[in-house]
């Protein structure tokens, strides 16, 4: 089924497909050490701010140590991208049921696609190596296009490149990015209730909270109509 039949589940990626925070604060970290820096992120307390991207963790690690701005902030997120990248898969794990509600989505016939605010290479080997490239028609970084979520035009590249139309399509996400992609492009938005702040993304007032991952398969087919 291909077109304006054929129904479409964007996801997010670190923070709502996996549970990347651990190896995104050890790459922050390590920018701190190389700089002599005693503060530390945790990857536990911390992992809301790790979903919100490397630049910042390396701001609120130069706050809490009262030095350094944005231009230490530039200086230092291509080592942060680097340390990461060697390191991408070391802690990171799928969140539980994820793979398996891939799997029931696509023997049902939804198109899956990624549109993530990661850097475009660095998703690409994520997902290689969590072993669920191939689960999706399309997959949109931070980097692939001029702009970047919360702007639509990530979101409806990733429809487009998955074969779908927006109109049938839903996002899942975990950050009020995701909301206000989703508000922007017109579409329902699911955000994960298992992640770092868990129910409280419930003040968002998304469309629906998505509390485990063998939920989502019949989820989608209630927010997404025929």
């Amino acid at each position: 089924m291909k077109g304006p039949q054929l129904r479409t589940v964007i996801f997010d990626l670190d923070g709502t497909l996996a549970d990347t925070s651990a190896d995104l604060i050890a790459a922050a970290n390590a920018c701190f050490d190389a700089r002599g820096m005693a503060v530390r992120l945790d990857p536990v307390h911390d992992a809301r701010v790790a979903f919100h991207g490397g630049r910042a963790m390396l701001r609120e690690g130069f706050a809490r140590a009262g030095q350094g701005g944005e231009a230490e902030v530039e200086q230092d997120y291509p080592r942060l991208l680097l340390h990461y990248g060697e390191h991408i898969d070391r802690h990171t794990r799928l969140y539980p049921g994820a793979r398996a509600a891939l799997d029931r989505l696509a023997a049902t016939g939804f198109a899956l696609g990624i549109c993530t605010n990661k850097p475009e290479g660095l998703a690409e080997e994520l997902l290689r190596r969590l072993g669920i490239r191939s689960h999706f028609a399309a997959l949109i970084g931070a980097d692939t296009l001029p702009v970047k979520k919360p702007d639509p035009a990530p979101y409806r590249a990733a429809v487009a490149g998955a074969g779908g139309v927006v109109a049938r399509s839903m996002l899942v996400g975990d950050t009020v990015t995701d909301r206000d992609t989703a508000r922007a492009a017109g579409v329902p938005v699911a955000l994960v209730a298992f992640g770092p702040e868990g129910p409280g993304l419930a003040r968002l007032k998304p469309e629906a909270m998505l509390a485990h991952f063998d939920d989502l398969p019949e989820l989608a087919a209630r927010l997404i109509r025929r």
